[in-house]
């Protein structure tokens, strides 16, 4: 890999935050899942470690400290429920095709390969779990200048 620009690694950054509150959140979320949903769950929660352990590699490759997972992450809302469960994964999936979606905008060749992989891999698990899809995974709404 060549060396990226700034913002490139700037977007690395950002979405190895994003696994490290995912790995947290799944955490979380297989806690209150049982049967099939909590084996998905696990799945997903090894995949996101591969995925953090990917990212963190590249960045170490281009002479770069990847960004540290923190202790601890506040959830956005209780989880009490399944059903919480469920729209926490949804909502954590959300989070990382936005910043798939931004390493795309913001990287080279070999970034934007893996950006829009796991851009893709997001947008398809938050519909699982959500139970429908959305326009644009990866845009904040009003992105496109509306």
């Amino acid at each position: 890999m060549t060396a990226p620009p700034e913002r490139e690694l700037a977007a690395a950054q950002t979405a190895l935050a994003a696994e490290h509150a995912a790995i947290y959140g799944y955490a979380v979320v297989g806690a209150h899942l049982s049967g099939d949903e909590r084996a998905r769950a696990i799945a997903v929660y090894q995949a996101h470690r591969r995925r953090r352990d990917e990212l963190a590699r590249l960045i170490a490759a281009e002479k770069q400290a990847p960004t540290p997972a923190a202790a601890a992450y506040r959830l956005p809302f209780a989880i009490e429920s399944a059903q919480d469960a469920r729209k926490l994964a949804a909502r954590l999936e959300d989070g990382l095709a936005q910043a798939y979606a931004a390493l795309v905008a913001a990287g080279g060749k070999d970034m934007r390969g893996l950006g829009a992989s796991a851009l893709a891999e997001a947008a398809a698990m938050a519909a699982g779990w959500r139970g429908s899809t959305t326009a644009f995974p990866g845009l904040a709404v009003g992105a496109g200048g509306n």
